[in-house]
């Protein structure tokens, strides 16, 4: 028995046997997982990061757009040409997210690196489209009050969750679909009231030409968001998405300067600046300066926002913003404010509201079944660590 009892008192005091010897994968292993969630926890913060700056390119830019396209035909601006190339003109303000990065040693990817002809080609042929979206876009906010035309783009949410669905298998939920029925109803209830609403010198069959064209401009851009969507899957990094919107923009321009020569657009800035915009030339420079920087930032977040989440959650930010449109509308200009103007914006509200709930519950479930599953295989890890053993 001591003997035993000193064997054991031995064993105690010695060190404990080496550990088998692990296969050298084990070590590489552990030190790709800390990588791998190094660059997660980067990635995350650099995503939320963006997710940010380009919701904030979007408000400001969408917001500011509206008012200054507006405030250029209230102080007797006509030109619906120069409407159109104030949206789109201002595509070098793209080459900063698309240099900057590289510039100040954020990517070590070169400008255009890996930019294929396909998207290219893509890139020119959508960037005329959307050259036309923005000439729908002139006419109807030449005819319309801005909260009008700001409610019924609102139109296009319901044809982007459909073009959604077709193009980009986008799931049909009862939150994303009681948001579109209600934007929807907003829209209807402001077209049967609309009579009331008509401005100024703008006959009855303008203003149906100014409604059917910003109806037209909401189902065009429905179709860009999810097309876009399917074509950001084969991007891998967002200074290729703002390189895309660089060509769109280009394409865009290229189109309305055509247009504005053929009509005389050109002249007619140079005589609307000196002799028909009633604030003078100095202002109008501004007015166009401002309208050229307030679209990009618009276009800008807007692409920004369907690379970093989906086309759907694009277009519902979006047209979550048409209630700080109408808002603007009615403190700046003005605006009629009625109770059906009213109950419409509270129509949009409801929607994003109920879409934003519907996001934040799959979300939720997402993180949830995430954990459940970490636990799953920090066990399994355990495990087999055990089992080496």
């Amino acid at each position: 028995m001591d003997s035993l009892n000193h064997n054991h008192n031995l064993n105690r005091q010695l060190p404990p046997p080496p550990p088998p010897q692990q296969p050298p994968t084990t070590t590489e292993e552990t030190t790709t997982l800390m990588k791998l969630s190094l660059q997660k926890n980067t990635n995350k913060k650099r995503y939320i990061i963006l997710l940010v700056l380009n919701y904030l390119s979007l408000f400001v830019g969408s917001l500011t757009s509206s008012l200054l396209a507006k405030f250029y035909f209230i102080h007797k601006g006509s030109s619906r040409w120069v409407s159109t190339w104030v949206q789109c003109a201002g595509f070098p303000i793209l080459l900063l997210p698309i240099l900057l990065p590289y510039l100040f040693n954020f990517t070590q990817r070169k400008p255009f690196k890996h930019f294929t002809k396909k998207l290219f080609f893509l890139s020119i042929i959508i960037g005329f489209l959307l050259g036309l979206n923005n000439l729908l876009i002139s006419w109807g906010t030449s005819y319309l009050p801005v909260s009008t035309s700001s409610l019924l783009l609102s139109t296009q949410l319901g044809f982007t969750l459909i073009l959604s669905f077709l193009i980009v298998k986008q799931k049909i939920t009862f939150n994303n679909l009681n948001c579109v029925i209600l934007l929807t109803l907003s829209s209807i209830l402001l077209a049967i009231t609309s009579h009331h609403d008509r401005p100024k010198g703008i006959t009855k069959a303008m203003y149906f030409v100014g409604y059917f064209c910003t109806v037209g401009a909401g189902l065009l851009f429905a179709l860009y968001l999810p097309v876009m969507e399917k074509i950001y899957r084969e991007v891998y990094c967002y200074e290729m998405v703002m390189e895309m919107q660089l060509l769109m923009e280009m394409a865009a321009t290229i189109l309305a300067t055509i247009g504005m020569v053929s009509d005389g657009g050109f002249h007619e800035m140079r005589r609307e600046s000196k002799s028909v915009f009633d604030l003078g030339p100095r202002i109008y420079c501004l007015t166009i300066v401002a309208n050229i920087v307030s679209w990009q930032l618009c276009f800008m977040g807007t692409a920004g926002m369907v690379f970093l989440t989906t086309s759907l959650t694009g277009g519902v930010c979006m047209t979550a913003l048409l209630a700080m449109n109408v808002l603007g509308g009615v403190l700046v200009f003005g605006d009629h404010f009625g109770g059906a103007k009213a109950v419409s914006t509270m129509l949009c509200a409801w929607g994003f509201c109920s879409y934003v709930y519907g996001l934040y519950v799959n979300k939720k479930k997402e993180v949830d079944d995430n954990a459940i599953a970490n636990n799953h295989d920090q066990m399994e890890m355990t495990q087999i660590v055990m089992d080496s053993h």
